[in-house]
C-alpha cells in the first residue's frame, strides 16, 4: 500500500470521526421512568458528570433540595435538586438523572 492511496482513507476516517463526534455533543438524551413507563427526552439539562465529588457538586450546583441516607454497601446516597437527582458511591457522582418534572 502507498502512502498516497491511504491518503483520502485516512481522510474519510478523520471526517467520519468529525462528523459522529459532532452529532454525540448535540444528541443527548435521558431515559425517564413515570408510572411504569419508559420515554426517551431530549435534555439539555446541565446536571454534574460521573466521577465528580461531592464537594465538588456542591461548589457548581449548590446545595441540594434533599439529601438522602446512603444505603447498601457500597453506599450509594441521593441528593435531589430541582431539575435531577444526583446518585454517588461514597463520595463520587455515579449518575445524575433529570427528574420526571422537567420531561417533554
Amino acid at each position: 500500500m502507498t502512502g498516497k492511496s491511504s491518503l483520502p482513507l485516512s481522510l474519510a476516517v478523520g471526517l467520519a470521526a468529525i462528523f459522529a463526534g459532532g452529532l454525540a455533543s448535540v444528541a443527548r438524551a435521558d431515559l425517564i421512568v413515570t408510572d411504569d413507563q419508559l420515554s426517551v427526552i431530549p435534555s439539555d439539562v446541565a446536571r454534574p458528570t460521573a466521577g465528580m465529588t461531592m464537594q465538588k457538586v456542591e461548589q457548581k450546583f449548590g446545595a441540594p433540595a434533599e439529601r438522602h441516607d446512603a444505603v447498601g454497601t457500597p453506599p450509594i446516597t441521593r441528593w435531589d435538586y430541582q431539575n435531577f437527582s444526583v446518585f454517588f458511591e461514597h463520595d463520587r457522582v455515579i449518575h445524575a438523572v433529570v427528574t420526571s418534572a422537567v420531561a417533554g
